[in-house]
């Protein structure tokens, strides 16, 4: 079972004040760009409720302008590129891509598997779009700030992903292990 807290990051990219997660929010007119791209034919993609999701995470951030891509891609796809920027030969869930990082303008890229999200979603009982949303909210909390390496950052992460859900409306799946103890990780 994929977790979902595989992201990477350009560890180039020096931290900012904005990348506090508990920063004061912005307005929620924003001039943010959001571009979404499917490359993937398993789940059906709603642009504009993916570009939703992103927005709200990033409207509970200090980010005020940027441009974010979101490219919902099939395994083969994210397994490429998990292997040449994380050297991991396998599918994962959700990558993320800091690229700009001067604050208040945030600019990255989020990709995220409909295959593992489909695959996942069977598994915890609820629809693969609602999972894929799962993914875009997480890899855009990793571009606001937001860790998931430590017990304590894990936690914050669940918390703010949950809050994200709770926030857009979306039910919790039938399966809610993954969200009970995010202190272990698990398989």
């Amino acid at each position: 079972m994929n977790q979902i807290n595989k992201s990477q990051e350009n560890p180039a990219v020096q931290e900012s004040s904005c990348r506090d997660p508990k920063a004061t929010p912005m307005p929620a007119e924003n001039p943010l760009g959001i571009l979404v791209v499917n490359e993937q034919s398993v789940l059906q993609v709603q642009e504009e409720r993916l570009q939703s999701v992103a927005r709200s995470v990033l409207a509970d951030s200090s980010y005020t302008d940027g441009m974010i891509s979101i490219a919902v891609v099939d395994d083969t796809m994210i397994q490429q590129l998990n292997r040449q920027f994380l050297e991991h030969d396998y599918p994962t869930d959700v990558l993320s891509f800091l690229l700009e990082d001067r604050c208040p303008y945030l600019e990255g890229e989020v990709v995220v598997s409909g295959h593992t999200a489909a695959a996942q979603a069977a598994l915890c009982g609820w629809p693969g779009e609602d999972e894929l949303l799962l993914y875009v909210i997480h890899g855009c909390l990793h571009l606001v700030g937001y860790r998931d390496q430590d017990p304590v950052d894990r936690a914050s992460m669940v918390a703010a992903e949950l809050a994200q859900l709770h926030k857009l409306d979306i039910a919790l799946p039938k399966d809610t292990a993954r969200w009970l103890d995010p202190i272990e990780e698990r398989p």
